[in-house]
């Protein structure tokens, strides 16, 4: 868990269900947990008019217990990028009262988060519950390339190459954390890399 202080960071909660018709999930990988957590909780029918909306990884873990909550939709899509249209077109198409909830790894997190906000969807109708890996995706602030699944401190960006120190920062309006050069005074000064957002 982040420090208090650091004000950027993202504060997640846990899934609940709320009162309402229209239901849409959006989770990746542990995620899935979240969700069936909150279905235990949740009053019969309510997945009738709910969509889910799952990137269950390479093992395709969780998707008999998604599927096994009887959604009214449930679509499965390999990566963020490829889900991304559905989930404008969703989103662009939503009526009044829909809840979203949002669960799985920060990066997801913040993505959809970012597009939910983008289409109006009001932020007191978003629920956040953060699941598995702390992995995180990472800005460089030299070429503004974004680097995904970050897991060790430092880390080399993708795009120009740098090695670069994750911040704790995060950016909402990116969806990702700040990495800066981390030897930027002597290139050849080369520090240990350590797992550190396993």
């Amino acid at each position: 868990m982040a420090a208090k202080s650091i004000i950027s960071r993202p504060v997640y909660g846990t899934l609940s269900p709320q009162p309402g018709k229209h239901h849409l999930f959006i989770a990746d990988a542990e995620g899935a947990l979240a969700i069936s957590d909150m279905a235990a909780k949740a009053p019969a029918g309510f997945f009738d008019g709910a969509e889910i909306d799952f990137i269950p990884g390479p093992d395709n873990k969780h998707v008999a217990t998604l599927k096994a909550l009887k959604p009214a939709q449930f679509h499965l899509a390999p990566s963020f990028a490829s889900l991304l249209p559905r989930l404008k077109q969703t989103l662009g198409n939503a009526h009044m009262g829909l809840r979203l909830y949002l669960a799985g790894t920060e990066g997801l997190i913040g993505q959809a988060m970012q597009v939910a906000l983008e289409a109006g969807i009001d932020h007191t109708s978003i629920q956040t519950e953060h699941r598995g890996s702390l992995a995180r995706r990472m800005q460089c602030v030299h070429c503004k390339g974004i680097t995904e699944n970050v897991t060790t401190q430092p880390a080399a960006c993708s795009h120009c190459g740098l090695l670069l120190l994750v911040r704790d920062h995060y950016s909402r309006r990116l969806a990702a954390f700040q990495g800066v050069c981390i030897n930027a005074e002597d290139r050849s000064e080369i520090p240990p890399i350590e797992e550190a957002f396993p």
